[in-house]
């Protein structure tokens, strides 16, 4: 059986080649034909905000489609960006609605906002990237939790980024083998523990990250030892699965900062 690692590694181990495949895929070339070919002419937040299949596109690359619908939300952010501190990007956790109001800076370039790489080429190519992951998420969750781990980990800087993106915080709590209700516990006391266990630099070393997404991998497949993950295995996780001894050796061999 291919486990959770061995799907991960297939997609990883040779990302190009991985995501030209999807670029490929009928649905996916179709829109971004589109993006590239109209995002340009867009100069202003009424009109990006008006064509759906400019404002999905952008959303779904920067990791905020089930935001979407928010658009008084979303256009704060872009109406205010980021060269204020006090901007209502730089005051959510969450980075991602920065990155998004720094691709699609409005607030500083007006009209030419969309002529940057950043808007263009940039989101297409994190579009793709989006676009791969979703995909793996269809066969088995915790490959498309890898692969979004992978991707953000060397930005991360503190515990309370992690804390911020479910997501993240999963992958996290799995390779820790902390229980679901540890996420419902105080904020600052999650937080704490991830400082005391968590070197946030080994996540700029890939050799150390690869062990971590490893151990996550193979946790992950402890409780979830079907290849077909639904996403609400990010709210519930199976315990009666039975360990195999080969199985525990492994994830006992592989120590996080190590």
């Amino acid at each position: 059986m291919v486990t959770t690692y061995t799907s991960y590694l297939n997609i990883a181990t040779d990302l190009n080649r991985s995501i030209e495949r999807v670029k490929a895929q009928p649905i996916v070339s179709r829109e971004t034909e589109y993006y590239l070919e109209n995002i340009g002419k867009v100069d202003s937040i009424d009109e990006f905000m008006a064509d759906s299949r400019l404002y999905d596109y952008a959303m779904k690359a920067h990791g905020l489609e089930e935001m979407s619908y928010a658009k008084a939300f979303i256009r704060k952010v872009l109406t205010e960006g980021i060269d204020d501190s006090d901007s209502f990007a730089n005051q959510l956790t969450d980075t991602r609605y920065r990155d998004f109001a720094d691709a699609f800076n409005f607030a500083r370039h007006g009209e030419t906002a969309t002529v940057f790489t950043k808007a263009q080429q940039g989101t297409v190519d994190k579009y793709l990237r989006q676009s791969l992951e979703e995909e793996a998420g269809n066969s088995n969750e915790g490959v498309r939790l890898a692969l979004y781990f992978e991707r953000l980990a060397p930005d991360i800087s503190n515990a309370y980024e992690i804390l911020a993106d479910p997501a993240l915080a999963t992958v996290v709590r799995t390779a820790l083998g902390l229980p679901d209700e540890f996420a419902y516990s105080d904020i600052d006391k999650q937080a704490d523990y991830f400082k005391e266990n968590i070197n946030f630099d080994d996540f700029k070393d890939p050799e150390k990250l690869n062990t971590l997404l490893q151990r996550f991998t193979s946790l992950w497949e402890v409780s979830n030892p079907s290849t077909t993950v639904t996403s609400a295995a990010l709210l519930t996780q199976s315990s009666s699965s039975e360990i195999s001894p080969d199985l525990m050796i492994a994830i006992n061999n592989l120590k996080l900062g190590g």
